[in-house]
């Protein structure tokens, strides 16, 4: 911070950046690595039938979330009290993933154990709409895009910390705290840890008395809050910039997804890598990401956030092309880790631009916009990726469809004025 910034403020920005350390820990260990292959190879009857209801689960999440998220980001900007409707989120999140302990192997809950996952990925990405929207609240202007880049870099490290724990602490052979493993009970217990990091880490924040309309009530007028949605979605078309930005967005971070999606199958089917190979290469990917997004940080400051969003998409589409274009475990290796570092300032950047650009009274509904921008089209990527590999018989060639999803998104992002935060070091 300046030195004229009176240090409470830096200490609620750490605190604020400390919440994204707290949060990955949910999407790193549920979603991706632990309870997600658990679920599916010991909870469900057969593997089938196991994905097949994963995937409807996270499909139907992420409906509600996309849905949800401008009403509840309007209800907030319309009532306040947007720490409450942080704490009720967060708590939406850490108490169903708290309960996955009970979900035994082969239980017969299986619906139940599903709408546990269901109703904590609502809570984290509604979360995820009002703590975004504090980050201009906090932080000024032209310190927005580090204080992003420093969170989204922290989110990274407590990802891979809390899994690299799950692992040594309890998962694997010779762990620090053994645990029964005829009920999986070594694998239960990461699921609690998951809940416990990201209550512990997220306290600091929800605790902290935040400046401004946070000491409101939060009064819950639902018509009045949808009656301001509806009127800054009629006004959308009249913010030509914002709306572009929006929908640039949409197609770039469905890109991005469907590189995680899809990044280990195709290192397996094309490189023959093993489990372990394609874990290592995620590992790297995000160490990679959160250095990224930690580094570039300063930069949009400098330059401004979507300046910062058309370099690392520009990088994105050369690095991406390196690992279509690779011959050799090794040099998808090294175009692939190259990739990861620009991925982290693509996403940071991202919310340090909408920060900038959203009028402060509507802040938590475009916030929930941004959160629907990335939810909308989540089926678009894959979908295209695996009927064009099928089309072409080449993993290869549907992977092109990440390239194209880039270049669409940074071809209309090129349309958007450029933010000038005007940094002073």
């Amino acid at each position: 911070m300046r030195a004229q910034d009176p240090p409470a403020r830096t200490g609620l920005l750490r605190r604020w950046a400390l919440y994204d350390f707290a949060n990955s820990a949910f999407p790193t260990v549920i979603e991706t690595f632990v309870f997600a292959a658990y679920f599916t190879r010991q909870v469900a009857p057969d593997a089938i039938t196991g994905a097949a209801l994963w995937g409807l689960a996270v499909g139907l999440a992420g409906l509600a979330v996309a849905l949800l998220g401008p009403v509840v980001g309007a209800i907030a900007d319309h009532g306040g009290g947007q720490r409450r409707w942080l704490t009720a989120t967060t708590a939406l999140c850490v108490l169903p993933t708290a309960a996955l302990w009970w979900v035994m192997p082969h239980s017969p809950h299986l619906i139940g154990a599903l709408l546990l996952v269901g109703l904590a990925t609502i809570g984290m990405e509604l979360a995820s709409v009002f703590y975004n929207a504090l980050l201009p609240r906090l932080a000024p202007a032209e310190r927005i895009g580090r204080w992003s880049g420093w969170g989204w870099g922290l989110g990274y490290a407590g990802g891979l910390l809390c899994l690299l724990l799950a692992l040594f602490g309890f998962v694997r052979e010779g762990a620090w705290f053994p645990l029964p493993r005829a009920d999986a009970s070594h694998v239960r217990a990461t699921f609690v840890l998951a809940a416990v990091w990201f209550g512990l880490f997220a306290l600091p924040l929800l605790t902290a008395r935040l400046p401004g309309r946070d000491a409101a009530a939060g009064r819950f007028e639902l018509k009045a809050s949808l009656g301001d949605l509806w009127h800054t979605l009629r006004g959308l078309p009249r913010q030509g910039p914002l709306l572009r930005f929006l929908v640039a967005r949409m197609l770039y971070t469905d890109g991005l997804a469907t590189l995680f999606a899809f990044g280990g199958v195709y290192a397996a089917g094309t490189f023959a890598m093993t489990e372990t190979q394609v874990l290592a290469f995620g590992i790297g990917l995000n160490v990679t990401a959160g250095l990224g997004a930690v580094g570039f940080a300063h930069l949009d400051d400098r330059i401004g956030s979507r300046n910062t969003i058309v370099i690392a998409l520009l990088a994105l589409l050369l690095a991406g092309a390196g690992t279509l274009l690779a011959q050799s475990a090794t040099a998808f290796w090294v175009a692939g880790l190259a990739l990861g570092i620009f991925v982290g300032p693509a996403q940071a950047a991202s919310r340090s631009l909408l920060a900038r650009m959203a009028p402060p009274e509507q802040r938590n509904q475009l916030f929930g916009l941004f959160t629907l921008s990335g939810k909308a089209t989540a089926f678009l990527g894959p979908l295209l990726v695996g009927a064009v590999t099928l089309w072409s018989g080449s993993q290869r060639v549907g992977m092109t469809v990440i390239l194209g999803l880039w270049l669409a998104g940074l071809a209309l992002l090129l349309t958007v004025p450029a933010d000038r935060p005007n940094a002073r070091e």
